[in-house]
Order: C-alpha cells, then sequence, then structure tokens
C-alpha cells in the first residue's frame, strides 16, 4: 500500500504539468472577422439554378494569422434568401491584415424572383451576407468564426457597405 502512494502523486503532477501545458496554448479567443461583398459574378445558368462566384473581403482584426479551412455563406437579398454556398479552398489571413475569398454559391429561379420582386419601385438593392469560417488552430483547437454584415446596391452601380 505504501508503494502505491508515490505512483498516485507522480501521476497526479505529471497530469497537472499537461493539463497547465495544454491550457497554455488555447491564449484568448479569436476577434470573428469583418467580411463584406466585394463582386458577385454569373458562373452558370441552368433552368432551375444559377451559379455565382461572390467575392468576399476577410478583415481579419486579430493579432495572430488566421489559417482558413472552409467557408460557409448566405446572400439574401431584400430580406430574401437569395444564394447559399460553401468553399474548402484554403487561405491564410495575416493578422491585422485582409484577403479576397471567392466562395461558389447558388441560388434557385424561385429565390431569385422573390429577391428582385417589387424592384421597379424601388432603386435601390439591400443585401444581408452572413455565414461561418472554420479556422484551424496551432496549439489551439479548431473553430468557427461567425460574420455578418449588410449594405445597399443602388442601381446606378454604386455600393454602399454597412459591415456589422
Amino acid at each position: 500500500m505504501m508503494k502505491l502512494v508515490p505512483i498516485v502523486a507522480a501521476i497526479s503532477a505529471l497530469a497537472g504539468v499537461f493539463l497547465l501545458a495544454g491550457c497554455a496554448g488555447i491564449g484568448k479567443p479569436l476577434e470573428p472577422p469583418r467580411v463584406s461583398l466585394a463582386g458577385i459574378r454569373v458562373e452558370a445558368f441552368t433552368g432551375f439554378e444559377t451559379v455565382f462566384q461572390i467575392q468576399l473581403r476577410v478583415i481579419n482584426t486579430n493579432d495572430v494569422d488566421l489559417k482558413v479551412k472552409g467557408i460557409e455563406a448566405e446572400l439574401e437579398i431584400n430580406g430574401q434568401s437569395f444564394a447559399t454556398g460553401v468553399s474548402n479552398t484554403p487561405v491564410k489571413i495575416p493578422s491585422f491584415g485582409t484577403e479576397l475569398v471567392t466562395v461558389k454559391v447558388y441560388s434557385s429561379v424561385i429565390n431569385m424572383f422573390k429577391s428582385v420582386y417589387g424592384l421597379h419601385d424601388s432603386e435601390e438593392l439591400k443585401y444581408r451576407l452572413n455565414g461561418k469560417l472554420r479556422v484551424a488552430g496551432d496549439n489551439a483547437l479548431a473553430t468557427t468564426l461567425p460574420f455578418e454584415s449588410e449594405g445597399v446596391v443602388t442601381l446606378n452601380g454604386s455600393k454602399e457597405p454597412g459591415t456589422r
């Protein structure tokens, strides 16, 4: 019984050291990036679906690089769901830096009509963009960072972003 006490104490001490070392790598939580719509273009059109390439401006306000493994995005126009999509292209966004990220999104013809219905009564399109960035960690666990932004595109082509 006496030999068991030093072994238990040694295992407990070793477990405590590993626990402290693991927690030291976690650090402070990451702040969500600022993401805004930078561009949109039609890639393909079929009878029932349109494929768009949207460019997102991702701004990293953290003091560490963000190693993005994937991104999920949903675009709403005039309060209606317009297109959704994902990208698994890895991108590294430097600390206090920015990158353009391209995401392929898909829109049904029905969603497109719902979004632009009543357009002749208005001179602007209101958009809302939301989604998540999947970020890999070096010493920390992978994490998901949500984003959301909105803005207005006027019919004359100028854009008035309003990132939240």
